[in-house]
């Protein structure tokens, strides 16, 4: 994990609504963790980001990523599908963040590898209090693999 060597732990956010990548930033920044938060506003971007393509050539390999499902240019569910069918990224841990609470969705989730599934709340108390409690699980409990 990130944090053993002192670095800061890297979290890829891929979300296209700034209401809520504002929102999870301010939760995210609120926690007495050492961390770097990233943003994909949709799904190309974030492939592109963790495979460190193009103009994410330089980006770190993310350590935790939070992904929407309903996303422009490509899919969560596909952005999803692409990680977890890649050797070399199926091991980061990919945490959805959805706004569906529909269980197909939630189905086709887990058969694609999700390592969570988690609805997004509507009252900005509860999403605030959501986001801190996927950071605290996933990086101070959860042993992340290493890169």
């Amino acid at each position: 994990m990130a944090q053993v060597s002192g670095a800061p732990v890297e979290i890829l956010l891929v979300e296209d609504n700034p209401g809520d990548v504002r929102l999870t930033e301010e939760a995210i920044r609120e926690a007495k963790i050492s961390n770097r938060l990233h943003v994909a506003g949709d799904g190309e971007e974030a492939v592109a980001f963790v495979r460190r393509q193009g103009a994410h050539a330089n980006q770190p390999r993310p350590d935790l990523i939070l992904l929407d499902l309903n996303l422009p240019k490509k899919d969560g569910r596909e952005v999803l599908q692409d990680l977890k069918s890649d050797p070399d990224l199926h091991r980061i841990p990919v945490v959805v963040l959805t706004s569906s609470a529909a269980e197909q969705d939630i189905l086709r989730t887990y058969d694609l590898h999700a390592n969570a599934y988690v609805t997004k709340p509507v009252d900005l108390e509860q999403f605030m209090r959501v986001v801190s409690s996927i950071q605290c699980f996933w990086l101070n409990i959860v042993k992340l693999p290493p890169e």
